[in-house]
């Protein structure tokens, strides 16, 4: 039976993946800090798919977290077959506005928590020669989008790159790059997306059958919809120059406290 080790699983996405795997028939580890919300969460995957789920409640940010974690994916006993790293939040600040706590805390779960936990995965991974890596990024690392911009971008060619050194062992790796998709990520950041159109919005489950697709196919990026799929391409095309000053006319510093 496959086993995975989902973070950020307690909403959002990372639910979002626990579903999508169970019901393929996978057993699931959730990571998360909110103990009660895990446990229902994993109660329903238990209901509905009838595959065996436990519950790993972490913060990531806190090294007795991490260290859950990776020893939990290093267990040879246990071995975990996949490993999603999909925990993150943003800030609704530019970046000369925020705390350089909060960025430093950002920038540790964006980069250095992924980091930790695929080299903790990897070993298993690699000796028994099949695994996978799912990375979530986001389009914002496709842009000069802030300090959330340039984390994802570290995530998007952190994966393709190590795709390329595990492909001779059998390890997928893929990275997730979605578009604005409605879950609790906003609302936690403290960001206004009023004047978003519904058009601009993606389901959490639609972006995680279409992960799903890409993996099985071995493909190194999963972007859903049409719209996102050809605004990565033509940002992939545009001059940087006109992407940054078209970015930087829809920024503004927050008001004067």
């Amino acid at each position: 039976m496959t086993t995975v080790l989902i973070t950020g699983a307690s909403a959002g996405l990372g639910a979002a993946f626990a579903r999508g795997f169970a019901a393929k028939g996978c057993d699931l580890v959730l990571v998360a800090r909110d103990k009660e919300r895990l446990e229902a969460g994993a109660e329903q995957m238990r209901a509905r798919y009838g595959v065996s789920t436990e519950i790993l409640p972490a913060d990531l940010l806190a090294p007795s977290g991490v260290r859950a974690v990776t020893d939990r994916l290093s267990d040879p006993a246990r071995p975990v077959d996949m490993l999603v790293n999909n925990a993150g939040f943003g800030l609704a600040a530019p970046f000369p506005y925020n705390p350089v706590e909060d960025e430093e805390r950002m920038l540790d779960l964006l980069v250095k928590v992924p980091l930790r936990l695929t080299h903790a995965a990897l070993p298993g991974m690699r000796s028994r020669r099949r695994g996978a890596v799912v990375n979530v990024s986001s389009v914002a690392g496709l842009l000069p989008a802030g300090t959330y911009g340039a984390a994802k971008a570290w995530v998007t060619s952190f994966s393709e790159s190590l795709r390329v050194d595990l492909a001779p062992y059998g390890v997928r790796v893929l990275a997730v790059v979605p578009g604005f998709t409605r879950t609790e990520f906003q609302e936690r950041a403290g960001m206004d997306v009023s004047a978003l159109r519904d058009a601009v919005w993606l389901d959490p489950d639609d972006v995680v059958a279409q992960a799903l697709k890409d993996l099985a196919r071995k493909r190194p990026v999963s972007i859903t919809g049409r719209r996102y799929k050809a605004y990565a391409q033509a940002v992939r095309h545009l001059p940087r120059h006109l992407v940054a000053s078209k970015l930087a006319r829809t920024r503004r510093p927050p008001a004067d406290r």
